[in-house]
């Protein structure tokens, strides 16, 4: 009785198994890409002007510092905006006239975009720091009914912010704050 209560259970365990996908460890092929665009090196001794400063070009992008860890290196920042497109707008009504106002599509009404910044030597003799930024945004959904049932303000999704253009806009107030942080100008 007992071995087959034991390979009973054997069985179902082994059963239970789940195997790894393949891919589940390997990177997009984009992903260095990414990484380029997220990344600039600094010729600075101090690291903590280097958090300073980037604390001072997030700020001026309508960012407000939410944590900042210096021992680490690290530094959290965000800001709201609203969500709201042209687009959807149009999309919206099309889709209403179209089902003679029978589905209301949600559409995004806020967003939250956060930046994470961390900051390290990347010599030995700390004469360089690696600074790599990170954007991406939380976005609310809501407003809206699809077969009369409403669909309040709340549903939410998170994306990574890709666009090239904002980083450089960061990295270009970086280095200028970096200058001036340097000669105190």
């Amino acid at each position: 009785m007992f071995r087959s209560v034991l390979a009973a259970c054997l069985m179902a365990l082994a059963g239970c198994r789940v195997a790894q996908p393949t891919t589940f460890f390997q990177l997009a092929p984009e992903a260095p890409l990414h990484k380029a665009a997220q990344t600039r090196f600094f010729e600075t001794k101090d690291s903590d002007e280097l958090l300073s400063a980037s604390a001072a070009a997030l700020q001026d992008l309508g960012f407000h510092v939410e944590e900042s860890v210096r021992g680490l290196g690290f530094l959290r920042a965000a800001k709201e905006r609203s969500a709201l497109e042209s687009g959807q707008k149009i999309g919206r009504v099309f889709l209403i006239i179209i089902s003679l106002a029978y589905v209301f599509q949600p559409i995004d009404l806020q967003q939250q975009i956060s930046a994470t910044i961390v900051a390290r030597p990347a010599n030995a003799a700390g004469t360089r720091h690696e600074v790599r930024v990170m954007f991406h945004r939380v976005v609310w959904k809501g407003d809206g009914t699809v077969e009369k049932n409403y669909i309040p303000p709340g549903e939410q999704r998170m994306e990574m912010i890709r666009d090239p253009l904002i980083y450089q806009q960061f990295f270009a107030r970086l280095s200028k704050a970096v200058f001036l942080e340097a000669f105190t100008l």
